[in-house]
């Protein structure tokens, strides 16, 4: 069994980690870090509630830090507990800098520990469908490859940490993470980034939308987030040489953990009405069945590696690369032009 404690109880914490780590076999949560409040030990009686990193760390028998915390105390917070000798997982974005991420995956080398970043995003259902076509080869070779998250939110949350004007805020570092990492399991390293990293709504004070462009030798991806879309976009649209797929609707596993529901044998299926349409030279448009989405996945993978029976699947590597591609974003966009990744 392995000893988990989670770092923060605020909406990353309770909804897409303390359940999910619950769900899996050979995890234990142990223990939460929950500043105030006694939700965490209303909710998980059987963990022990801490107030501080020392508290926590003190307990001796913690295996594996979970820090989903403000993105601004990733750092530390990781550091800490590297440093202590506890495998770490940390909620996206990794850090808020390429430099403070280069020093934990450093630290995690030499102290022989376990590092990864939360890209659950990966084991959503539509994207486990989309990586199962591309393999396939159904559409022949991509020539365009268009990615969304399209939300409704006119309102700004002036006490929300996220959209506060600080390092690792905005829409940019909370979605850009998950759309990137993505992309990048697909199509691998691009040659150039150009990105548009915005504000739309009137009161916003840090960027609320984005549009990336991964420039490849053959094909483009093209990524975008806002908050002010109230007709939300297909989520995927891949066009090939062979044909083309589009898929409209978010994963299901989000609304679902929001709403408490158990996570069971039938969690992540979506429903056929939310199916995507390949429709492809010869035999003409057709349901493609989502796969089942399942966060516990990546805590098996990282249980698993742990354990050395499997080899890491979001890697400290991947995710440098992912704050590579954030900051290349950021500076496109503040020069307005095209930037080589490798400049």
């Amino acid at each position: 069994m392995i000893n988990v404690g989670l770092v923060g109880f605020g909406f990353a914490g309770r909804t897409f980690h303390a359940p999910v780590i619950r769900a899996v076999t050979g995890l234990r949560l142990r223990a939460i870090l929950q500043r105030s409040g006694d939700d965490a030990s209303q909710l998980y009686p059987e963990s022990r509630v801490v107030r501080s990193i020392d508290e926590m760390l003190a307990l001796g028998d913690v295996d594996l830090v979970v820090v989903a915390t403000p993105n601004t105390t990733h750092f530390e917070l990781a550091k800490r507990c590297l440093e202590d000798g506890r495998h770490v997982v940390i909620d996206k974005p990794f850090t808020t800098t390429t430099d403070e991420a280069r020093e934990l995956a450093e630290i995690a080398k030499v102290k022989g520990e376990i590092l990864s970043v939360y890209q659950n995003r990966r084991w959503d259902g539509d994207f486990q469908t989309v990586q199962k076509l591309l393999s396939e080869g159904p559409l022949g070779d991509i020539v365009l490859y268009e990615s969304h998250f399209d939300r409704f939110r006119a309102e700004v949350r002036p006490d929300a940490w996220r959209e506060k004007v600080e390092p690792g805020s905005g829409v940019l570092f909370d979605l850009g993470p998950h759309l990137l990492d993505q992309a990048l399991v697909l199509f691998g390293i691009p040659e150039f980034v150009q990105a548009d990293v915005k504000i739309e709504r009137r009161e916003a004070k840090i960027d609320d939308a984005f549009e990336v462009t991964l420039f490849y030798p053959r094909m483009r991806a093209i990524l975008r987030a806002t908050m002010l879309a109230k007709i939300a976009g297909a989520r995927f649209t891949i066009h090939g040489v062979n044909g083309s797929f589009v898929k409209y609707g978010l994963d299901v596993q989000e609304d679902a953990l929001k709403q408490g529901k158990p996570i069971d044998d039938n969690w992540g299926v979506e429903s056929e009405d939310w199916w995507g349409i390949v429709d492809v030279l010869g035999s003409g448009a057709n349901r493609v069945p989502t796969l089942p989405g399942d966060y516990r996945k990546y805590y098996e993978n990282v249980r698993d590696a742990i354990e050395g029976h499997a080899e890491l699947a979001v890697t400290p590597g991947q995710a440098l690369n992912v704050m590579h591609a954030l900051e290349l974003c950021n500076r496109s966009s503040r020069e307005r032009c095209r930037v080589r990744w490798a400049g």
